[in-house]
């Protein structure tokens, strides 16, 4: 039997050498030591293939490693990247792309002579294809569902000039634009080194791959052909590199943070979060001056899903087959309490609805959810015919460790008002499994906006949508009609408005129990500068300095 540690070991040295070697290089007299931006990814990485962006845990490395035509600035605006403008037909369902001619893929092996070639509009055909191709089997090929044109949705017109046709106008399909599914990739490379460019990725992005052993170390290295640069003529980006650890411990994470190993962590753990924050969210006084505590909006709601689909067996005999058994559940906890002591008021509790606090549509004056209130959650299981409870049959929660306090605290209090609650620990991994093939009744789960616009959480609930996005089953033709005109609308106000009236309907029918609207947390070294949070929390890395 072969010594895996041995092994292990060996690649960890090799790795360590690379990086060494090409990426941080050598001292020489007179030379300073390069800038190598250091972060850990607790979930590891899957995939570095942009194809298979669905998490962001591989996002990350994405959007290091590659560009999309438009991407989002810190504003949630769509801003130029790869194209450097576009129009838009009279009928808004032809959007032409002009793109840059300073872009370079990296070099690589796949090229002639190893030297990286120009960008070309054939590459983003190419790209929107591939997300397209059965055979790829992409998790994002659905973001051009129903939407792009079926006999010639994309087109190169000539080698900078790239078109995308629509079935009917889709106002969100800019933002769509700028996920990182859409990340152009060369042909040449994907052919050459086929499944394995899963760990070969090349692209145009201001960092390119060096070395990557699976739950050891990442390592990249500055592109220096990269196209961007700032005001004063410097070219993007600023680092020499990026070393990505994957320890799994969010303890040894936080230990690797305070001996200054790496730059940041993101979020702040449970176990450790009562030592650095008070209950209202800031720094203690120890803390100050030590590191910087970095709170920015995030798009992203926490809530726990109700499987709603009457045709599923496992509704036949369930009291959530029932809309006020629902309600009551919503009305019957404390989300502010949650957020105050499970949270240190990291977040706002989620009393509107599903489309989260940081959007332009969300007005929680005009969307009204659920705030606590015993009374009214025990009159409406009187009115559902399990008066103060009696009969009613306890009801399974699933959810994965991390959050298994949050969910202890709502069954609690679900327990004052007659609702029982088992609350079932279970592996994330089997979790996404049973909720994708509706075998879950009540999850929990969340959804991180992959581009900033209402329709992306929306969509949750489109009935003509599976699982995934659309894990509870829910249908309501009144929903569905209402979301339907919101992404026809080219008028803001009037979309936002049609955005509102279709999330009240969704949560008047609680197929979801909304928990808290979240916020991106980072904890920063003190020599980090440029390094700013975004509402997507994308980690950008071209405007990084280390002092």
């Amino acid at each position: 039997m072969p010594n895996l540690k041995v092994k292990s070991d060996y690649w960890l040295f090799l790795l360590t050498m690379i990086a060494v070697i090409t990426v941080a290089g050598c001292y020489r007299p007179g030379k300073s030591k390069k800038k190598i931006f250091h972060y850990n990814e607790f979930n590891g990485i899957a995939s570095l293939d942009p194809a298979f962006a669905k998490s962001q845990a591989t996002m990350w490395p994405a959007h290091q490693l590659f560009n999309t035509l438009v991407e989002i600035d810190d504003s949630l605006h769509i801003k130029p990247s790869l194209a450097k403008n576009w129009g838009v037909s009279d009928d808004r369902t032809i959007y032409t792309f002009h793109l840059r001619s300073d872009v370079l893929f990296h070099d690589d092996e796949a090229f002639p002579g190893n030297k990286g070639r120009p960008l070309i509009a054939a590459d983003v055909v190419y790209t929107f294809n591939r997300i397209l191709d059965k055979q790829t089997a992409s998790p994002g090929s659905w973001i051009f569902n129903r939407k792009v044109d079926s006999l010639q949705p994309f087109a190169a017109i000539n080698d900078s000039t790239f078109q995308l046709k629509l079935l009917r106008p889709y106002n969100p399909i800019l933002g769509i634009l700028s996920m990182q599914y859409c990340s152009v990739v060369p042909k040449e490379a994907v052919e050459k080194y086929g499944t394995d460019f899963r760990r070969h990725p090349v692209g145009t992005g201001p960092f390119q791959f060096v070395a990557w052993e699976e739950g050891q170390t990442l390592v990249l290295k500055k592109n220096p052909n990269y196209f961007e640069i700032d005001s004063m003529g410097r070219r993007l980006p600023y680092v020499d590199g990026v070393k990505v650890s994957f320890y799994d411990s969010k303890a040894t994470e936080f230990l690797l943070f305070r001996q200054k190993q790496l730059e940041f962590i993101n979020d702040i753990d449970a176990s450790f979060k009562d030592e650095i924050l008070t209950k209202q969210g800031e720094l203690r006084t120890d803390w100050k001056g030590k590191l910087e505590l970095q709170v920015n909006p995030y798009l992203n709601i926490e809530y726990l899903g109700i499987l709603v689909d009457t045709a599923n067996e496992l509704l036949k005999n369930s009291p959530m087959r029932i809309k006020k058994i629902r309600q009551a559940i919503n009305y019957g906890f404390d989300r502010r309490k949650m957020v105050l002591y499970l949270r240190n008021s990291l977040g706002t509790a989620a009393e509107s609805g599903f489309v989260p606090l940081g959007l332009p549509s969300f007005d929680s004056s005009v969307v009204k959810g659920y705030h606590y209130d015993p009374v009214k959650a025990k009159q409406l299981l009187m009115e559902a015919g399990y008066p103060d409870g009696k009969n009613l049959p306890a009801i399974k929660l699933l959810t994965i460790a991390i959050y298994a306090d949050m969910a202890n605290f709502i069954a609690k209090q679900l327990s004052e008002s007659g609702i029982q609650v088992q609350v079932d620990v279970v592996q994330k991994s089997l979790l996404l499994e049973m909720t994708a093939s509706s075998r879950a009744l009540f999850f929990r789960g969340s959804w991180i906006a992959d581009y900033p616009d209402a329709e992306n959480y929306l969509s949750v609930f489109y009935s003509k949508n599976p699982a995934p996005p659309n894990y509870t089953r829910y249908k309501n033709p009144q929903f569905d009609e209402l979301f339907e005109q919101a992404i026809r609308e080219t008028n803001d106000s009037l979309r936002y408005k049609l955005y509102q009236q279709a999330d009240q309907v969704m949560i008047e029918d609680a197929p979801v129990v909304p928990l808290w609207y979240d916020k991106v947390v980072r904890l920063v070294q003190p020599d980090v500068k440029g390094f700013r949070p975004n509402a997507l929390n994308l980690l950008e890395l071209r405007w990084v300095i280390l002092d």
